[in-house]
């Protein structure tokens, strides 16, 4: 994942900022407790994409 990418991308509902879990290949949003996936290095930004994040995962 691009270093530069990740600087400015931020959660589409919250506009807050996004944690690379690289061997997820996800980015969480800690603040929605979301996480969204990464497809061939592509972020897919989408809220119907993101999966929930549970109680025992943190980054």
């Amino acid at each position: 994942m691009d270093k530069k990418l990740l600087e400015i991308l931020v959660c589409p509902l919250c506009k807050g900022e996004l944690v690379y879990n690289k061997s997820a290949k996800e980015l969480i949003c800690k603040a929605d407790r979301l996480a969204y996936p990464v497809r061939d290095d592509v972020p897919v930004m989408l809220e119907e994409e993101a999966r929930q994040l549970n109680a025992e995962e943190e980054v």
